[in-house]
């Protein structure tokens, strides 16, 4: 079965927009875990608009679940990543100020950089994934930096799944099929929900673990978070 990861920036964000400490992150990070999420991810940014860096570090002896980090390779998340030890961090292309994360990496440009980084990581026993688009040539590149996984951004199918299911994935299941080439883990995230969750699994081999937040906290309004981490698992399944 895939593995559910769910990122809890937008509790967080909730948490910040008034002050104190409602929501509690970290208790709903371990109220997710306990309603069957495999998994937790941070997002956390240099401005700390939403995760801060103390949660991360509060959070890591708590969690019992895989816990991922995702965030740009500066030199303060690669530090906060090397004393928090996670088990997972995935590296995105998008440096401090931009809104959300939305492409992939130029694997080909920055393959030098990237294998510095991941090198770091990987000394430690760190597993590591980075964010990449669909194009077969850049994976191959990317399987060059010495990265474990890939996790493909999703945005584009999700944007297209309405009007044409069929192409909106064809591109993903390409580039799955290529990454086992290469010999990388699969994982995928951005803006999959209940609607084309099942359809990107069933089309898309090889998928190791989904994160998912924006989608799941807006439905978890509608539903409950516990009823929707379930619905989520269902469609994984």
């Amino acid at each position: 079965m895939t593995k559910l990861s769910v990122n809890i920036n937008k509790l967080a964000t909730l948490r910040n927009a008034r002050g104190g400490n409602r929501p509690d992150v970290l208790k709903w990070a371990l109220e997710i875990e306990r309603f069957g999420a495999q998994g937790i991810t941070v997002h956390p940014r240099p401005d700390e608009r939403h995760i801060r860096y103390a949660d991360v570090r509060e959070l890591k002896p708590l969690l019992t679940t895989e816990f991922n980090i995702e965030g740009y390779p500066n030199e303060s998340f690669i530090g906060l990543v090397l004393e928090v030890y996670p088990a997972q961090v995935t590296l995105v292309p998008d440096p401090p100020g931009v809104l959300t994360s939305n492409a992939g990496w130029d694997a080909r440009v920055r393959k030098a950089e990237l294998k510095q980084v991941i090198a770091r990581f990987k000394a430690v026993g760190i597993r590591t994934s980075i964010f990449m688009g669909t194009d077969t040539e850049q994976i191959a590149h990317a399987a060059e930096t010495g990265t474990d996984r890939i996790e493909l951004y999703t945005g584009p199918y999700a944007e297209q799944y309405a009007m044409d299911r069929e192409a909106a994935v064809a591109p993903f299941t390409r580039a799955a099929e290529k990454a086992r080439q290469m010999g990388l883990g699969l994982n995928a995230g951005h803006d999959l929900d209940l609607r084309n969750l099942a359809w990107f699994k069933a089309r898309v081999p090889g998928l190791v673990e989904v994160s998912i937040g924006h989608a799941l906290v807006c439905d978890a309004l509608i539903y409950g978070m516990e009823n929707t981490v379930q619905l989520y698992l269902r469609e994984l399944r």
